[in-house]
């Protein structure tokens, strides 16, 4: 086993790496190295190899502590080990993190290996669509039905969604032979591409049906109707299954996802579940105290506001708030309020408010003295 070069030295990585660290470094190498990239040369077939041998034993968390323990002798043989030889086919990595792991990655496509991407002969899903749904607050607090109208492709009834006059007339491509795919090269890529000619379906349609053009599909304007939850929040996303396309070759349809965006609001703003309201209160209530209306979301409600109340304090309302989603309870209301200060005075008003500050004025001179000493305790 002396030979044999350490793994991590193979992969280029310290022996605490971390999972994504191995992983990344893997992917590097791989390309580098890979045959179809480097056609003919021996040296870097054994290179990979030798990356893809490492990567197997050092992706698997049991294969990993063994080797860290009794290095290559762990696969020896002699200790009982798996056998560690086996070779790591590298487009497992690709696929997974760029193939979605059902084949057709983005690497397969470049290095044009045999999981490359094929035609599907059977129907094929329908693709997703978006639409941008805009409420106001108040419906997003207590729910709301909407009607939605949008353009999406739909099977054609003159044909059936085969694309064919007859049902039948259709032959393999000639372009690219019935795979449904070509190859292109780019320098010393390899780039596998879906059939200009046949769109990667591998067929021709011979007597295409007028109004779909031989495709199958056709638009139509279509309406749904949806119901929004009460205390749904800006941004969420509502799925209406089967109200995306219709797939090709009379496939099944995707789904429909209605973005939500709730509307500024004059009044109030939201936070979670809970509304801020600022309301604006006569400085005679602020100071004798009284009651002042206060809008909701449901209505009115009355407040009852303390003498003395100062600018800014904040009255809570409980239950007066958004509708919890998925619950019966409700968030609460936050009245903030905001003194109003007269700014148009009559003489007699002026008169009649500096005899006021005369009576406030013992008041008045505590307050200044307690602020100045706070200052000056400050900046000492």
């Amino acid at each position: 086993m002396a030979d044999k070069r350490d793994y991590y030295e193979v992969l280029g990585v310290s022996r605490n790496a971390s999972a994504d660290e191995l992983k990344k470094a893997y992917r590097k190498l791989a390309v580098q190295f890979h045959p179809d990239k480097n056609p003919g040369d021996a040296a870097a077939e054994d290179r990979f190899k030798e990356i893809s041998e490492a990567y197997d034993i050092l992706s698997d968390a049991d294969k990993r502590a063994a080797y860290d323990r009794y290095g290559h002798a762990a696969f020896s043989g002699g200790m009982g080990g798996s056998g560690g030889g086996g070779f790591h086919d590298p487009f497992d990595i690709f696929r997974e993190v760029f193939g979605g792991g059902g084949g057709g990655g983005i690497f397969e496509s470049i290095f044009g290996g045999g999981g490359g991407r094929r035609r599907s002969d059977g129907p094929q899903r329908g693709s997703d669509l978006r639409y941008a749904l805009e409420i106001s607050l108040e419906d997003a607090a207590v729910g709301v039905e909407r009607e939605i109208e949008y353009d999406r492709l739909v099977h054609c009834k003159v044909c059936s969604g085969s694309g064919s006059t007859s049902g039948s007339g259709k032959r393999a491509c000639r372009t690219c032979g019935g795979a449904g795919q070509v190859i292109a090269s780019r320098g010393f890529f390899q780039i596998q591409q879906p059939c200009p000619d046949c769109g990667g379906s591998g067929e021709v349609v011979t007597d295409p049906c007028k109004p779909c053009r031989g495709v199958g599909r056709v638009k139509e304007h279509t309406r749904v109707r949806l119901r929004i939850p009460a205390g749904i929040e800006d941004g969420s996303r509502l799925r209406s299954q089967g109200n995306g396309d219709m797939g090709p070759k009379s496939g099944p349809p995707g789904d429909l996802y209605v973005v939500v965006h709730i509307k500024p609001n004059e009044v109030f703003h939201r936070e979670g579940d809970d509304l801020h309201c600022d309301v604006p209160m006569p400085f005679s209530v602020a100071a004798l105290g009284g009651e002042i209306t206060v809008p909701t979301i449901g209505g009115k409600a009355t407040v009852k506001v303390p003498a003395g109340t100062q600018n800014g304090t904040s009255f809570r309302l409980r239950g007066k708030g958004i509708k919890r989603l998925g619950q019966e309870s409700h968030g609460d209301l936050y009245v903030h309020a905001q003194i109003a200060v007269p700014t148009r005075l009559n003489s007699e008003q002026k008169e009649k408010l500096r005899e006021f500050a005369d009576l406030l004025g013992e008041h008045a001179s505590e307050m200044e003295e307690t602020f100045f000493q706070k200052a000056k305790r400050f900046f000492s």
